[in-house]
């Protein structure tokens, strides 16, 4: 054949090319014809339903009973069009933006004080590294005034207003434990919203730390790895890590703290519409594999903190003890729209543990109800309350611990709270300690 080609003459393979890339053109224009027709298509069926969504507004624009802004209807109807999908996508307006970054990033703008409950302007503590701490706010400190307007006046709303607002001065008038006066300027500056806000020894002698993670943020692994570091000068051996009451938050953090513990294979398989993503531990990451580790869990650990259960549990490098997981085994993303004027939470894959358990709690399916624990220790409604209260707080820094205990004793205060020992807590302990238990994870005394 190729040799018959060579003879043919000049002029007839010029016109064999000629029709070839006549008909090449035309197949192409074919194609774009009828891409364009199924995009019109396409466009006519959405521009359909844009303009009933646009003819809705107009009418409550036009004869609601009282005036509305068109952003609050166009944001509350992109709010149900999400909240239809599922349990868990969500679109976040303009006003609530900020706290969503809040709880992403772990970062927020403030001073970066705790104040003490049930009195108005008292400093409790200053974060470390805070702008309060570095403007001289201390350990006791009453804001009296702020921006020369007495603190009852403003009451705690306003006042925490004028602590966060965006690139101005405050100037305050702060009174100390001991009566004396002075003024402070600072201005409010990016502050660490702790994600691992208690962190202590729980039995010295017998080097058991203890590690709460409240949620996961952008900064939770460093805080971990910080919190470790801190326990190991006292003498760590072993760890009770408290997920309870953790709702979850960013997921890659969750899996780099599974990471610590795990040096090889699987943290936790991810499925979207069209694949099925496998993470694997890092071994050069892997700073705590080996150290003995109990994790507490209970109905409300949940997302997150459940991929990090999960995975400890397969690799059988900790014992969780508690109750069974609150079971919410799907991934949301994060995508900013309109300019960064909104922030749309939709579901884009579901997670299953290294062992491909599925995490997803399903109405009527008791077998799979999140992660179950290895030792199950029920707690009562009253222990549920004192265990809410203390986690939700924050533990104050050992740099204010001093000042805080002298506190204490000159005014015969409680100040800072100690965990309360309650049954699950006690449980963790006794495994670490190598006790006995009975069948609902109590200690045999």
């Amino acid at each position: 054949m190729s040799l018959l080609r060579r003879l043919e003459p000049a002029g007839r393979q010029r016109e064999t090319r000629g029709t070839g890339q006549a008909l090449f053109v035309l197949g192409l224009a074919a194609g774009l014809l009828a891409a364009l027709a199924v995009d019109r298509a396409t466009r006519f069926f959405l521009d359909r339903d844009i303009e009933l969504v646009r003819s809705v507004r107009d009418l409550a624009l036009a004869d609601f009973v009282r005036e509305v802004p068109a952003e609050k209807l166009i944001d509350d109807a992109l709010a149900g069009m999400l909240a239809g999908l599922d349990d868990h996508s969500r679109y976040f307006g303009p006003q609530e933006i900020a706290d969503l970054d809040r709880e992403t990033s772990g970062e927020f703008l403030g001073i970066g004080v705790v104040f003490r409950e049930g009195e108005l302007g008292r400093i409790l503590f200053p974060y470390p590294g805070s702008p309060a701490e570095k403007a001289g706010l201390r350990v006791g400190d009453r804001i009296v005034s702020a921006e020369g307007q007495p603190v009852e006046a403003l009451g705690s709303r306003e006042l925490r207003g004028l602590l966060h607002r965006e690139d101005a001065e405050v100037r305050l008038d702060v009174e100390s434990l001991a009566g004396e006066r002075r003024e402070v300027r600072l201005r409010p500056g990016v502050v660490l919203d702790p994600t691992v806000p208690h962190v202590r020894m729980l039995e010295p002698g017998r080097g058991i730390g203890y590690a709460c993670i409240r949620s996961f943020s952008h900064r939770t692994p460093d805080e971990f790895d910080q919190a470790v570091a801190s326990l190991q000068q006292r003498g760590l051996r072993a760890l009770v890590l408290d997920l309870r009451f953790n709702p979850g938050g960013i997921l890659d953090a969750a899996i780099s703290i599974a990471n610590r513990f795990v040096g090889a294979g699987a943290l936790v398989a991810t499925r979207t519409r069209t694949e099925t993503r496998v993470t694997e531990a890092d071994p050069k990451r892997s700073t705590l594999a080996g150290l003995p580790l109990v994790v507490l869990l209970d109905q409300d650990s949940a997302s997150a903190s459940e991929v990090l259960a999960a995975a400890l549990q397969d690799h059988a490098v900790a014992v969780l003890v508690g109750e069974p997981s609150y079971g919410k085994g799907t991934v949301q993303t994060l995508k900013r729209m309109g300019r960064a004027r909104a922030v749309v939470k939709l579901t884009t894959a579901s997670y299953c543990s290294p062992s491909l358990r599925r995490i997803e709690h399903e109405d009527g399916d008791a077998e799979h109800n999140g992660i179950a624990p290895d030792l199950w220790v029920p707690l009562t409604q009253a222990e549920r309350g004192g265990l809410l209260a203390f986690l939700r707080g924050y533990s104050p820094p050992e740099s204010a611990l001093q000042a805080l205990h002298a506190w204490e004793q000159r005014e015969g205060l409680d100040l800072t709270e100690e965990p309360p020992m309650d049954r699950q807590l006690v449980a963790a302990l006794a495994l670490l300690a190598g006790g006995d238990m009975e069948p609902h994870g109590l200690p045999i005394r």
